[in-house]
């Protein structure tokens, strides 16, 4: 009876190494696919004296760039510019992130091309230099991106099983492009999402807000689907996931640092999670520039992130977890 027992023992520990080593090898393929061009060509990597990307070392706070951009009828030597950029900022040690939603309409300088809305970087030159103007911008080093696109993001809260949400009003807009393929329709009220009512949610702007509310409802929705992602069920899925996603997602992140960040991200706590909107109100002007336009204080802008990131991480009386952003980004202190 004992041998049977150990036998059974040895047994599971050997089918647990092999799913272990199942998910880590599914995970290992897919970062090494969605490091290649396939969606934006970076023209700083093009170069000869191309820059390298940090090492991540999985302590320190870590701001990633992601970026939503519009692919339809467009080849990979068109450059796009971003739907949407929000900055992902993550702190290790205190196991919290804030969202930073980039209004695209932000007239700023981009770097060898002058003043335009902040969303042009991304065509000018490819996700290098959107997180270079983006980083000067919020005063926020960045060295890290992700670039989806509409596919993409329907792909992936489909393989999660679509996602239970609170739609907060009824949301309807027709889309000329693709014989209303990107048409809005959506009801007022809590209920299940699939990748494309999802997609409608986060891309409708056609209210009194615009861009400032559609960003709102971005922010909002990525911090469910986080915690969506984090469910046990959920990770069964992961090789669906990731199949799912592979051809519409690309990355400057190496396999490693994918991999220290989905074991972070099964950590962070997403109801600690702090949405906010760049350039905050007070700290912009409305312009014409070809067009209506948000003229920022970066000063303004650069304070605003640095008080968030800076705030002390606190406890809780009734549950015991931290709250605040915890540590400020390296070589940002109090403004």
């Amino acid at each position: 009876m004992l041998i049977l027992l150990k036998r059974i023992f040895f047994g599971l520990l050997l089918l647990s190494a092999l799913a272990v080593g199942y998910y880590v090898y599914e995970l290992w393929a897919f970062a090494s696919d969605i490091q290649k061009p396939h969606i934006v060509r970076d023209e700083q990597m093009d170069k000869p004296n191309k820059p390298g990307i940090p090492v991540w070392g999985g302590k320190e706070r870590v701001n990633i760039l992601l970026m939503g951009v519009d692919s339809r009828e467009r080849s990979l030597d068109e450059m796009p510019r971003s739907d949407s950029m929000i900055i992902v900022s993550i702190d290790p040690a205190a196991k919290t992130y804030d969202l930073f939603s980039v209004l695209r309409d932000t007239y700023v300088n981009i770097p060898g091309y002058g003043p335009s809305r902040i969303n042009a970087a991304l065509g000018h030159g490819g996700p290098s230099l959107a997180m270079q103007t983006v980083s000067e911008f919020a005063g926020l080093p960045i060295d890290y991106y992700v670039i989806t696109d509409f596919e993409g993001f329907k792909g992936l809260v489909d393989a999660v099983g679509g996602v239970e949400f609170e739609v907060e009003k009824d949301m309807y807009y027709h889309d000329p492009a693709d014989k209303g393929k990107y048409d809005i329709n959506l009801k007022k009220g809590r209920q299940l999402l699939d990748g494309e009512k999802a997609l409608q949610y986060v891309r409708f702007r056609h209210d009194a807000m615009s861009d400032y509310t559609r960003t709102e409802r971005q922010r909002k929705f990525l911090s469910v689907l986080a915690d969506k992602m984090k469910q046990s069920t959920t990770m069964l899925q992961l090789p669906e996931i990731l199949e799912s996603m592979r051809p519409y997602v690309q990355t400057n992140l190496s396999s490693l640092d994918m991999l220290k960040l989905a074991a972070l991200s099964l950590t962070l706590d997403g109801k600690l999670a702090e949405g906010h909107q760049l350039p905050q109100p007070g700290a912009f002007r409305e312009a014409n520039r070809g067009g209506s336009v948000l003229v920022p204080s970066v000063e303004k802008v650069q304070a605003f992130v640095r008080e968030i990131l800076s705030r002390p991480v606190e406890l809780t009386e009734e549950n015991g977890k931290t709250e605040g952003a915890g540590s400020a980004p390296d070589g940002q202190g109090q403004p």
